[in-house]
């Protein structure tokens, strides 16, 4: 049917998540550090989610689109809120998962995609096992907490392992710059050019780069 509805311009879109948060239908989600419109029939076409864009990417178009749906809508948040429901099981995929702990040649290391995190990440960023743990190898890790350089034993996993990517997560907290620090220096130490993808999380859960 042909009726309002927002459009969101990606490239305009910082990734600050504050129109997911205004959004109370849930019809936008952030997705790759970008806000998205998931879902046509949750998006009722009232525009809360427009005064909250600090960089105005979000707009009202008419074009068709499928009808607003108040019993989808519902559903969707009482399944959410549901105590009997686990919405997101653990995509953790092998043990231990502590840098200091983890094995340097472990067999699930051969072609693996690797996500090293800083601890705090797990905890602030709700879709934590979906987004990011999800198909990869984790190891995490606080270098303040933990008072070690780890550079020398990622640089031995990833000379040792066919690594195909590494993504990795931190907070936007100056210490946690230190993994990211260590992780770069191991790779150039590796002597291999593995394909590297870092992503800040602001201390409120949101992604900021």
């Amino acid at each position: 049917m042909l009726r309002k509805i927002i459009r969101i311009d990606e490239e305009k879109c910082n990734g600050c998540g504050a129109c997911a948060t205004a959004c109370h239908e849930g019809a936008i989600k952030m997705i790759d550090g970008k806000a998205k419109l998931i879902r046509e029939d949750y998006c009722d076409g009232l525009g809360d989610c427009l005064p909250t864009c600090p960089v105005n990417a979000i707009s009202f178009e008419e074009r068709d689109a499928k009808p607003y749906s108040e019993t989808a809508v519902k559903e969707a948040q009482n399944k959410l809120h549901s105590p009997h429901i686990n919405s997101t099981k653990s995509r953790l995929s092998q043990w231990p998962c502590q840098i200091k702990l983890v094995p340097e040649n472990a067999p699930y290391f051969d072609e693996a995609n690797l996500l090293i995190a800083a601890d705090c990440t797990a905890y602030a960023y709700a879709n934590f096992h979906e987004e990011f743990m999800k198909n990869h190898i984790t190891l995490i890790g606080c270098p303040k907490l933990d008072g070690v350089d780890y550079c020398e034993k990622l640089a031995r996993i990833l000379k040792l392992n066919s690594i195909k990517s590494i993504q990795l997560l931190r907070m936007e907290v100056p210490c946690c710059s230190g993994l990211e620090v260590a992780l770069r220096k191991a790779l150039n130490l590796s002597g291999k050019n593995i394909p590297l993808k870092a992503t800040v999380i602001s201390t409120d859960g949101k992604i900021l780069q």
